[in-house]
């Protein structure tokens, strides 16, 4: 991009090209030198050209006393440019990062705000993508880490786009300089005990100095990353294919995927592809932690070993690795009376359960697998419970779990279980619809 502030409005606009059909623009604003200029320049582009409709949002994160005054002074920037603005007063969880905590704070908002067909525009420009970089580098990160600050992601029920990402901080100074534009000056940028205020003032500097481009260089190789992680998930892509197969319980609406295709690969292919999969379902493992995947793939065959992640919990079993989180990792209650069988009964930390058909008569009670339960099978007599369920190949994390439907102390039905669900002449099926929480998403 060039250094001149007068073109800038058309290299935005450019930019912004793929989301002139958006429902809406809204503004992250900060009050900050980047988000100010992103602001003026969108409300003086939003006179002559036909865009979406215009709105800001800033998120007051009460984290110092000098950011009182911050909303009083977005909110009179945007009267004076014509745009709407929402002022959003968030609580930060304490914690090891602040600056992690804030971020959270603010995208939780961003995440509610974002409705469809909205596009959240925020003013992230080349400096902060070599900070990110350099930063992420000196922690270790992975190419998906150093592949920088993306363009755009989803955000919310929309997209989050970044259209300064290839605008220098100088430019985005010139131009403001231009026009006259007040910004706020954030107190806290200048504490150095903040990881990448210290980047920014001591290690930056020094590097611009001795390489004058370095900070366009490395958004370059930032480029190049993106491009080479663009071919990792291609490559994962391919081998989870292979391991993206059917199976009998795919009722348990839980994610899986077949072993053996996995442990086919070689090892940082699994680790690619299962890196993958996972990524929307928890944070990833550092590479000190990969070892727990060994141990999940090497184990017994009669094993049933399990790998504790950040959000939930990889169970092999089966010949397949499942993904548990949420009510799958909480202990469900030991019973409950039904006294309306006719209605959909819910159970503690584990769905509900409902009748197809007539219900059977009789005080009727849903309980759990304690061990030694019998049931009588036409034409079998009677059967251990335990037997019955290897013959079906209920992985071992369900058993404790899958409701059992007795009459007094006689094991009536099992759910879900063709067979064992209700009686052999039909008439009525037992039928449990496990946790309704979203598997896919943490």
């Amino acid at each position: 991009m060039g250094q001149s502030p007068t073109d800038l409005p058309s290299r935005l606009l450019l930019n912004l090209e793929p989301w002139r059909d958006a429902a809406h623009w809204r503004i992250a604003f900060s009050g900050g030198l980047d988000s100010t200029v992103l602001l003026h320049l969108l409300a003086r582009l939003a006179k002559s050209h036909s865009l979406p409709a215009l709105s800001a949002i800033h998120i007051h994160h009460g984290l110092q006393a000098a950011a009182d005054a911050w909303p009083q002074h977005c909110q009179a920037v945007c009267d004076a440019l014509g745009v709407p603005l929402i002022t959003e007063r968030v609580k930060v969880q304490p914690g090891a990062s602040l600056e992690r905590a804030a971020r959270d704070a603010r995208y939780a908002v961003f995440n509610a705000l974002t409705e469809g067909n909205d596009v959240l525009l925020t003013g992230q420009h080349r400096d902060d993508q070599a900070e990110t970089l350099l930063f992420r580098l000196v922690r270790g990160a992975g190419v998906r880490g150093l592949s920088g600050i993306p363009a755009q992601r989803p955000v919310g029920q929309g997209m989050l786009v970044r259209p300064l990402l290839e605008v220098s901080r100088a430019e985005l100074e010139a131009y403001a300089n231009v026009y006259q534009l007040a910004w706020i000056e954030d107190p806290s940028n200048q504490d150095r005990h903040f990881s990448r205020n210290y980047l920014r003032h001591q290690v930056m500097p020094a590097l611009t100095e001795r390489w004058p481009q370095a900070q366009s260089n490395m958004a370059r190789s930032a480029a190049h990353l993106r491009e080479a992680q663009g071919l990792l998930d291609e490559l994962a892509q391919m081998d989870l294919a292979q391991a993206r197969t059917a199976h009998d319980f795919e009722w348990l609406g839980l994610p899986s995927v077949e072993l053996a295709p996995l442990a086919a690969l070689s090892p940082a292919r699994q680790r690619n592809a299962l890196s993958h999969w996972l990524e929307p379902l928890t944070r990833l493992p550092d590479a000190d932690h990969w070892s727990g995947w060994s141990d999940l793939c090497e184990a017994a065959v009669d094993a049933t070993p399990m790998w504790r992640l950040a959000d939930g919990e990889l169970h092999r079993s089966g010949g397949r690795v499942w993904w548990l989180s949420g009510e799958w990792l909480r202990a469900p209650a030991i019973g409950a009376d039904w006294q309306t069988p006719s209605l959909t009964l819910r159970l503690a930390d584990n769905g509900c359960v409902l009748f197809h058909g007539a219900p059977p008569s009789g005080p009727l009670r849903i309980a759990y697998r304690q061990g030694g339960e019998v049931m009588q099978i036409a034409g079998r007599g009677h059967r251990d419970l335990k037997r019955l369920l290897n013959e079906r190949g209920m992985p071992g994390f369900v058993r404790g779990r899958l409701p059992l439907l007795f009459r007094g102390d006689e094991l009536l039905a099992v759910a879900n279980l063709p067979g064992l669900d209700g009686p052999a002449q039909g008439g009525w099926k037992l039928q449990w619809q496990p946790s309704g929480e979203d598997q896919g998403l943490s």
